[in-house]
C-alpha cells in the first residue's frame, strides 16, 4: 500500500482561509469540496469547518445531506420551524446528521463554537462519520478524508498528522491504517461512497 501524494490534499485548520457569512454570524472554512471548481450549487460532496459568533438561520441546500460536529466551544442548539428537529449539538466530537432542506435556526448555548461539517448530495453519494481513539484500519474509498481532532497520528504508509491537521483525497481509491502517537489522542475518519457514480 502506497501514497501518490499528487493525488492527496493536506491541510491545516488554520491556515485555511475563512469567509465571513452574508448574515455576520459566523465565517466557513472550506476543506475541500469534489470535483474540483464546483461551487455550492453543483458540489457532489462538500467538508468544511465553521466558526459559529452569533444566532441566525442556517443557509438551506435543497438536495443535500449534512452532518454536523461539534469541535470546541459551547455548542449550540439547531431547531427547523417545523419541529421536527431541536437538537442540542453540545458534546464534541458526536455527530449529528439532518436534511439540508430544513430550514434550520441556530442559537448559542454559551460563547462562540467551531463545529466540522460534511455535506453530501443525496442519491449520489453518503458519509460515515467515525471518531477513531487506537489503532485501526479504514477500509479503501475512493473519497474520503482524515482529521486529527486531538494528538498526534501516523497514517501508514508513511504520513502524519496532528491536531487541526489532516488529509482529504477524491476520485482514487485509498485505505489507511492510522495509529495514534500520543495519549488522549482522537481522529476523525470520513468515508464517502458514491450510490450513483457520477
Amino acid at each position: 500500500m502506497s501514497v501518490d501524494r499528487s493525488f492527496f490534499y493536506f491541510f491545516d485548520r488554520e491556515r485555511l482561509p475563512a469567509t465571513p457569512w452574508k448574515n455576520g454570524g459566523g465565517s466557513t472554512r472550506e476543506v475541500a469540496c469534489w470535483p474540483r471548481g464546483a461551487n455550492l450549487d453543483n458540489f457532489l460532496w462538500r467538508v468544511s469547518i465553521a466558526s459559529i459568533a452569533q444566532p441566525g438561520p442556517f443557509s438551506a441546500f435543497e438536495g443535500i445531506d449534512r452532518q454536523i460536529m461539534l469541535l470546541d466551544g459551547d455548542g449550540v442548539r439547531l431547531r427547523s420551524g417545523d419541529g421536527r428537529i431541536d437538537h442540542r449539538l453540545d458534546t464534541p466530537h458526536v455527530p449529528f446528521a439532518f436534511s439540508g432542506d430544513a430550514a434550520i435556526d441556530c442559537t448559542l448555548l454559551g460563547g462562540p463554537s467551531n463545529d466540522f461539517n460534511v455535506m453530501t448530495r443525496r442519491g449520489r453519494c453518503s458519509a460515515e462519520l467515525r471518531v477513531v481513539e487506537s489503532v485501526a484500519d479504514v477500509a479503501p474509498c475512493r473519497h474520503g478524508l482524515l482529521y486529527a481532532l486531538e494528538g498526534q497520528w501516523s497514517l501508514a504508509p508513511g504520513e502524519a498528522i496532528a491536531k487541526g491537521e489532516g488529509v482529504w483525497w477524491g476520485d482514487k481509491p485509498q485505505g489507511w491504517q492510522v495509529q495514534p502517537q500520543s495519549s488522549g489522542a482522537l481522529l476523525l475518519a470520513v468515508r464517502i461512497t458514491e450510490t450513483d457514480k457520477a
